[in-house]
C-alpha cells in the first residue's frame, strides 16, 4: 500500500515513521509512506497557504489553490484509484469497519487540515472521504492521520508478526465485543495470580473462558455493542490443576 500525507508540518512525521511496526513494514516494502508539504504548491512568493475568511471571523482558512493542486499532483503520481481522506471533526466516525474499507485500497492520500479548516471549495472540488477520529478538536489533522495509518497497516498481510492478531482484535471481522484479559509470566505477582484455566492446557475450555470474559467486559464497559437478542455465552468450566 502507498500512503501520501499532505500537511503543512511535515516535520511531525519522521519520528513516527521510523518506529515500531510501521518502520519494519516500510523497510520490507509492505507500506510506502510519502510526506508532502502543501506549501510546495503555493502560488505566493512567501509560500503562504492561508488567508483571512471572507465575511470576517477569527483565525485563518487554508486556500483552495494549493490544496487542490497538491492533491491533483499526487493523484497523477499514484493513479486515479487513490482514496482521498480529509481528517476533520465533521467527518464520519472512524470505526474498524471504516479501517477495513481503507485497507482494501492500493493508495491512500491523507489530507491534514490546520487553523480554521479548508476553503469549502476544497471539499466541493475534490469530494474527499471526510473522516473524524472522535468528537473533539485537535490542532490539526496530523495526529488523526497517524491514527488512520496505525489502524490500517495492521490489516496489511505480513505487517503483524502473527497473522491472526488483527482478526482477534476488538471490533475486527464483525467482532463487536471487547477483547478478553491477557496474561504472561510470572504466574503470580503481588498477590495477583494468573487464572488457573489458562494454565490447564485445555484449549477448548480456554476458548470458552475467553469468550465469556470478552462478553462480560463488553457488558460492563460498552453494553451498547451487545445485541439485545443474542444470548450470553455459557460459562466455561473451571479445570483445577492437580
Amino acid at each position: 500500500m502507498r500512503v501520501d500525507l499532505l500537511t503543512l508540518f511535515p516535520g511531525m512525521f519522521p519520528g513516527y515513521l521510523e518506529q515500531s511496526l510501521l518502520n519494519k513494514a516500510r523497510t520490507r516494502g509492505l507500506v510506502d509512506v510519502r510526506v508532502h508539504d502543501i506549501r510546495q504548491w503555493s502560488r505566493d512568493k512567501h509560500h503562504k497557504v492561508d488567508d483571512r475568511p471572507f465575511g470576517g471571523g477569527p483565525g485563518m482558512v487554508l486556500r483552495v489553490e494549493p490544496v487542490v493542486e497538491s492533491v491533483e499532483a499526487i493523484r497523477q503520481q499514484g493513479g486515479q484509484a487513490a482514496r482521498l481522506v480529509l481528517l476533520t471533526p465533521q467527518g464520519r466516525r472512524l470505526t474498524q469497519g471504516v479501517v477495513e474499507e481503507l485497507a482494501s485500497v492500493p493508495q491512500l492520500i491523507l489530507l491534514c487540515g490546520r487553523y480554521e479548516g479548508f476553503d469549502q471549495r476544497v471539499i466541493d472540488i475534490l469530494q474527499p472521504d471526510e473522516i473524524s477520529i472522535g468528537d473533539y478538536v485537535l490542532n490539526g489533522g496530523e495526529v488523526g492521520a497517524m491514527v488512520v495509518i496505525d489502524a490500517v497497516i495492521r490489516l496489511i498481510p505480513g505487517v503483524l508478526g502473527h497473522a491472526g492478531s488483527s482478526r482477534e482484535d476488538s471490533f475486527s471481522g464483525g467482532n463487536r465485543w471487547l477483547e478478553f484479559a491477557q496474561y504472561t509470566r510470572p504466574r503470580e505477582y503481588r498477590g495477583h495470580a494468573v487464572p488457573e484455566i489458562l494454565l490447564s492446557g485445555d484449549h477448548q475450555a480456554i476458548a470458552r473462558w475467553r469468550q465469556e470474559q470478552s462478553y462480560q467486559k463488553t457488558q460492563q464497559r460498552r453494553a451498547d455493542l451487545l445485541d439485545p437478542a443474542a444470548s450470553p455465552p455459557d460459562a466455561a468450566p473451571r479445570k483445577e490443576l492437580p
